[in-house]
């Protein structure tokens, strides 16, 4: 397969990550350019990395023939650097994030579709193992149909944290908190495992980050289709953080669960992942015993691999080889704007004070 030619939209930490997962992939992918609005950034950046620098998307497609976008820009930007990639007639693949409203996403959708390109969002989590096999017990019917759907996300980000960039912590420059930059990942999976939702009912407040405009914690329930129902939980406010979780009850009585996130919580560029992410429920007929194994094994594995990294490369893998075969990729614009509509509706039933049904 001939490599997909890639440059990256940002030079922060996040971008940093995916320089490493692009070089780790060479006959499938390979960085050429990085683009950014700030010279010295994207030289300096260019410079590490042995790429060009670029001021646009344009000009990353003439003149280093560059075939496909990673956004890494700040949330607010998202929709912005991914239309301009898509006119360009690059395929992207953005950060979540996708967007930070549903209507910004089906801009995005409709740039890409008019153009003809790919849209993937970036969602390495659902390549953990742990994950995986949630998926296909409920792909396989095991747990039966998913009846009740769980998220726990209790994190700590401190004050140096929001200090750390410019943009972090402000509706303006981030567009929400906690929502918004955290709980992504296991708002991507819940809706994964249970579908589109129905109606939300959500509260969201800021508990104890003064210093900050945006939430840094909400809670809420949901209703899916068929009647099933889900709970949320994700907050910034616990010191240190405890983990992450995503638990799925199935119709035929059985459970299945992955820790995602377990102590002092992964932060992008600034600290390793402490616990590999591994399954804490299974209740699956006849594969109760299995628990133990699967976390020796996964424990294992994630000695080998860098896992700051490892999982966006498996993602880029994929979206690179989607790419080349004229396929979909296997996280797709329309599947990354599924979390934003589930956060969409959490931010409008908070304001509303009330049940809200998210847009279609």
């Amino acid at each position: 397969m001939e490599e997909l030619r890639f440059a990256l939209y940002g030079y922060g930490k996040v971008a940093e990550l995916h320089a490493k997962a692009l070089a780790s992939l060479p006959g499938t992918a390979r960085l050429v350019s990085v683009i950014g609005r700030d010279k010295d950034k994207r030289e300096a950046f260019a410079a590490r990395w042995g790429v060009s620098a670029r001021a646009s998307a344009e000009e990353a497609a003439n003149r280093d023939r560059a075939e496909a976008v990673l956004v890494t820009t700040p949330h607010p930007l998202h929709a912005a650097h991914s239309m301009e990639s898509s006119a360009a007639g690059l395929h992207v693949l953005v950060e979540k994030p996708m967007a930070l409203s549903v209507a910004d996403c089906d801009a995005m959708i409709a740039a890409s579709d008019s153009a003809g390109r790919a849209l993937g969002v970036v969602s390495q989590r659902r390549w953990y193992p742990a994950v995986r096999r949630i998926r296909e017990a409920l792909d396989t019917g095991r747990l039966g149909a998913p009846a009740l759907g769980q998220v726990v996300m209790l994190g700590w980000r401190d004050e140096a944290y929001y200090r750390s960039d410019p943009w972090r912590g402000s509706w303006t420059g981030e567009g929400g908190g906690v929502l918004v930059n955290q709980a992504p990942h296991q708002l991507d999976l819940l809706s994964w495992f249970m579908g589109p939702v129905v109606e939300v009912s959500a509260y969201w407040a800021n508990l104890n980050h003064p210093y900050i405009e945006v939430e840094d914690t909400a809670v809420a329930i949901l209703r899916f289709p068929g009647g099933a129902l889900g709970s949320i939980l994700v907050s910034n406010s616990q010191k240190p953080g405890i983990y992450a979780k995503v638990h799925v009850h199935g119709s035929n009585g059985a459970s299945a669960g992955v820790q995602t996130d377990g102590g002092a919580m992964f932060i992008a560029g600034r600290s390793g992942v402490l616990e590999p992410p591994v399954n804490d429920l299974w209740t699956v007929p006849g594969e109760e015993g299995k628990l133990p194994l699967w976390k020796a094994e996964d424990e294992a594995f994630f000695k080998t691999v860098d896992a700051t990294w490892w999982f966006f490369a498996r993602q880029v893998e994929d979206f690179a080889t989607a790419v080349r075969e004229g396929r979909p990729p296997s996280v797709t614009g329309r599947d990354g704007r599924e979390a934003v509509r589930l956060i969409e509706g959490i931010f409008e039933s908070g304001r509303a004070g009330r049940p809200v049904r998210p847009r279609p």
